[in-house]
């Protein structure tokens, strides 16, 4: 696929934690010789705080990655290349910061001015021209956990996990703001 030729220039892989973006990331971008922009989760400097407090830095963490997912795509937009990104900006928005805020580790206040945020954001900006979804069971989402062997994901709890599986599953039955749409392969 030549980069210039190609109409795509932004495909996005979303999926739970553990799911397997990344790993589909780096094949599919070997493949096609694409960008691949990863989660920020090595030098991100609330992560780790994160799974030690959720309710001290629910707030801190969104901001961080809705930050770094805006200047994600900015960049992908305005560079030449095709880009394949692991993960969203619409999952934290949908997803993570929602599921946050129903547990009680994110206060009202913050929530709002989170989305208030998002949406001035995503109002400038495209959505990925290709979005792939990855669904995987609480038991596979485990085990990616456990293999990576991530220090601070070790207290990660399952329903944690199931609630976001859940979210995950109700946002991509209405997911309609990229340019394809396949239901199931």
């Amino acid at each position: 696929m030549q980069d210039k030729d190609s109409k795509i220039k932004h495909i996005a892989v979303s999926g739970n934690i553990g799911a397997g973006k990344t790993t589909l990331s780096e094949l599919l971008g070997k493949h096609y010789d694409w960008e691949v922009q990863y989660e920020d989760t090595n030098t991100n400097p609330y992560l780790s705080d994160f799974y030690e407090d959720m309710h001290r830095w629910s707030f801190n963490l969104q901001i961080y990655f809705l930050n770094s997912r805006y200047k994600q795509i900015l960049d992908i937009r305005s560079g030449d290349k095709v880009v394949i990104q692991d993960r969203t900006i619409y999952e934290d928005a949908y997803i993570f910061a929602p599921n946050l805020h129903e547990m009680g580790l994110m206060s009202k206040r913050d929530m709002e001015n989170y989305s208030t945020l998002f949406h001035i954001m995503t109002g400038q900006i495209k959505p990925p021209d290709l979005l792939i979804f990855l669904r995987a069971s609480i038991p596979k989402l485990v085990e990616h956990i456990q293999k990576r062997g991530r220090e601070y994901e070790g207290s990660i709890s399952l329903d944690y996990l199931k609630r976001l599986n859940q979210k995950y599953e109700n946002w991509i039955s209405d997911y309609n703001i990229g340019c394809h749409r396949t239901n199931r392969l």
